[in-house]
């Protein structure tokens, strides 16, 4: 049986401060502590060895039941990390106070209780924190009840009763939305733009529902984000992003003005800026957009964002966003020392990073390659691609991901290989990318270009006089097919032709 890394993973997660934090508390304990010398040699460590564990500790007589001492040791880790985060998020330090009102209940000090319970609710209410808000209310009733039994009837239970049913109905408005929000977000992750009809249905449903359509729907600030970042991304999946833009900076204003909430829903904030990045990129406003990515690296240092998801999600975002302006700019050397970076990434975070920014990034780097005329580079990072076996997630960057396949094969000269990719790219391109006929036609065109042995300037002209307007097709939102056409044509370079067509 393969040994578990979890506890290897969970001590390669942790920073400087936290294992700091970690010993402290292991060092006001009693008793034998070999688990911090486990600790230590786990934490040494590139990749999870055992048997050299084993081998370190042959002495030792722990090491007998290692399975045991992993276990013992991960488990003090998390109680270690509890306690490090206890004060940093609102809902742990909520979780501990009402943890101290059920206390201070339990020995009757009914005063203190109560002085608790009012500063609880408080931070409840300014966070919008609807569970924990309706557990307090339960409190609040227990406590009213022992205060009548004392003679105090100066507590109005009807009032609280009204304030419960009040958040009660702000919680199940905000479930709703979420509940649209993870729908519109399904449909998002399965591929950007190509939809096919039984999506674009559903995603017409829900920009059509009332909780969205309606005035006044949302009954919190919470609820009115969710509203407004749903309307952005219908907009964004159907491609209207003039229509979208505005939806997004609504979303941002609302948590900028409540800052409490920002800093609870700090992933959806770094969400809504790469949404609005890629707004403005589509608008052809990359200052804007620029602007934007020097505002998400920023937060990195910000209270409320330095846990390593967030962390995770703004070097992925802003990452991908930085090499696709760069492309519209037409700087693809510039953008050499992002995919470097994109690289190191990937290497030094590996799964942390989720599937789909692994997908994106693999894409990004093999076209910024290609782009440079790196074609073997680019080949290496597209097979990261055609060599997965996801079915669902980002099904568009896999179709377009057997174009871009083909291309760098043509340009490496593989022509025979050519013919036998268009195989499978006409196959994946049927079953991943809806009203596919363009892309079918691309595929034919790079078989014929194979085919001749050579890319040659009558052939790219002739397919440009076909296609006079690329910008509309969906395919350019993934490949500059127009730069790179015109760069055979020209015997330019990408780079030239996209900066050409700035002038």
């Amino acid at each position: 049986m393969t040994p578990s890394t979890e506890l290897f993973d969970l001590i390669k997660t942790l920073t400087k401060s936290e294992k700091r934090f970690f010993k402290l508390s292991a060092s006001l304990q009693s008793g034998n502590k070999n688990y911090l010398r486990l600790f230590d040699a786990i934490g040494e460590q590139d990749e999870y060895d055992e048997q050299a564990i084993k081998e370190q500790f042959k002495e030792e007589k722990f090491i007998k039941h290692l399975p045991s001492e992993k276990n013992y040791l991960y488990h003090l880790i998390l109680k270690s990390l509890r306690g490090y985060y206890a004060e940093k998020s609102i809902g742990s330090v909520l979780k501990q106070e009402i943890k101290n009102i059920e206390i201070l209940y339990n020995k009757a000090l009914f005063k203190s209780c109560r002085k608790q319970l009012k500063r609880s609710k408080k931070k409840a209410k300014e966070y919008e924190k609807f569970y924990y808000w309706f557990e307090l209310i339960s409190w609040e009733k227990k406590l009213i009840e022992e205060e009548y039994e004392q003679g105090v009837f100066n507590h109005d239970l009807e009032n609280l009763i009204d304030e419960e049913m009040e958040v009660i109905e702000k919680l199940r408005n905000l479930a709703e939305y979420q509940m649209l929000l993870s729908q519109i977000n399904a449909i998002f992750r399965t591929g950007l733009f190509n939809k096919s009809s039984k999506e674009l249905t559903k995603v017409n449903e829900i920009a059509g529902h009332p909780l969205i359509v309606g005035k006044n729907t949302a009954l919190s600030q919470r609820a009115t984000s969710i509203c407004y970042y749903i309307q952005g991304v219908c907009s964004a999946v159907v491609r209207d992003y003039e229509k979208a833009l505005p939806n997004f900076k609504k979303t941002l204003t609302i948590l900028d003005n409540h800052p409490k909430i920002k800093m609870d829903l700090s992933g959806r904030y770094v969400n809504t800026l790469k949404h609005l990045i890629y707004s403005y990129i589509d608008i052809g406003n990359m200052i804007k957009a620029q602007e934007l990515v020097d505002i998400m690296l920023g937060l990195a240092d910000k209270k409320g964002f330095e846990s390593i998801d967030i962390q995770l999600k703004i070097f992925t975002f802003s990452s991908n966003t930085q090499v696709i302006i760069l492309d519209h700019l037409g700087r693809f050397k510039e953008a050499l020392a992002v995919v470097q970076k994109m690289i190191e990434g990937l290497e030094e975070y590996k799964e942390k990073i989720n599937k789909e920014q692994r997908i994106l990034f693999y894409y990004n780097i093999a076209y910024i390659y290609f782009g440079n005329g790196y074609y073997k580079e680019a080949l290496r990072w597209i097979n990261e691609i055609i060599n997965d076996n996801e079915k669902r997630l980002r099904q568009d960057i896999y179709g377009y991901s057997e174009i871009l396949n083909m291309l760098i094969h043509l340009e490496l000269q593989n022509h025979e290989y050519v013919e036998q990719l268009a195989k499978t790219a006409r196959k994946h391109i049927r079953k991943q990318i809806p009203n596919y006929d363009f892309e079918l036609e691309v595929v034919n065109f790079i078989v014929k270009l194979a085919r001749k042995g050579k890319i040659d300037n009558e052939g790219v002209k002739s397919f440009k006089s076909q296609h006079k307007d690329l910008s509309r097709k969906v395919l350019q939102d993934y490949f500059d097919l127009d730069a790179w056409l015109d760069s055979k044509m020209n015997n330019t370079t990408m780079e030239q032709e996209v900066i050409l067509r700035k002038v």
